[in-house]
């Protein structure tokens, strides 16, 4: 478990969340809250108490809406961040960060940004029980080839631990595998498959269109935001018994490389350089 005091993060990822849901519901656009955030909602009617992170899912048309007009559309400090505007992102969905903070989860993403929520795209699923491994199996392999690519290959000494990561950047350009990665995202449409899936749950993401459903509304901190519609099967789906309190060892939590809710990180960008 982290050390630092959780509530202020909190209230901080709050605010990205309510200027996207406001943002969204300006440009008619799709979301939920998901995974963790969903279960929060449901279980605690806001975070999980020891929570430092928000999700939300958005289907694929709406998601590229987004990445379309991410600049125009979202207003400061407020800032849309993934690899369709940021080539050095190192990440295969997007972020909603406040630029008037900073945060570094992990030394070896080598990216500086500010407090975030995640944004991931929703895809559609083929309901072919042999196609949908080697589709998960193409995910999860591009998703540890970014991973080497942006670690430092000599972490652990230049033995053999650092042939697999100089091997990468060999025969792989992190852009290169971004977009290999969203076009096998892309292959099964959301909104005409009957199976759909968020990507990283792997196959427990796969699920009915229908449990998503249409945005439905639901509280969370005291504010009204945009949840899935079957939230009991959605929530049994991935967690189980959903509503029993998991014991203290199985409480995930970040332990964030840096972290600064008063600085810009482009004002910490200068300090570190």
């Amino acid at each position: 478990m982290a050390s630092y005091d959780i509530r202020p993060l909190q209230l901080h990822i709050l605010g990205n969340l309510m200027a996207f849901d406001r943002m969204c519901r300006e440009h008619h656009l799709r979301y939920y809250i998901v995974a963790g955030t969903m279960l929060g909602a449901v279980r605690h009617k806001g975070f999980i108490p020891w929570d430092d992170d928000l999700d939300v899912g958005m289907p694929r048309k709406d998601y590229d809406l987004l990445m379309a007009h991410a600049k125009e559309w979202m207003p400061a400090p407020y800032e849309v961040v993934a690899y369709e505007t940021d080539s050095s992102y190192p990440l295969p969905f997007a972020k909603i960060q406040d630029a008037s903070t900073t945060l570094i989860e992990r030394m070896h993403l080598k990216y500086l940004g500010g407090v975030y929520i995640d944004v991931f795209p929703l895809d559609g699923m083929t309901a072919n029980p042999l196609l949908q491994r080697l589709h998960l199996m193409r995910y999860f392999y591009y998703k540890k080839v970014i991973y080497f690519l942006c670690r430092d290959p000599y972490r652990h000494g230049h033995g053999p631990s650092s042939w697999i990561p100089l091997l990468c950047r060999k025969f792989y350009t992190l852009s290169g595998v971004q977009k290999k990665m969203q076009k096998m995202q892309k292959t099964y449409d959301f909104d005409s498959s009957t199976l759909v899936i968020d990507h990283d749950f792997g196959r427990r993401g796969i699920m009915p269109r229908e449990v998503l459903g249409t945005p439905t509304e639901v509280v969370f901190e005291g504010k009204t935001v945009m949840g899935v519609e079957q939230a009991d099967v959605y929530l049994t789906s991935l967690y189980g018994d959903y509503m029993t309190i998991p014991p203290g060892p199985k409480r995930k939590q970040h332990d964030f490389h840096l972290m600064d809710l008063h600085q810009p990180y482009r004002e910490s960008q200068q300090e570190i350089q």
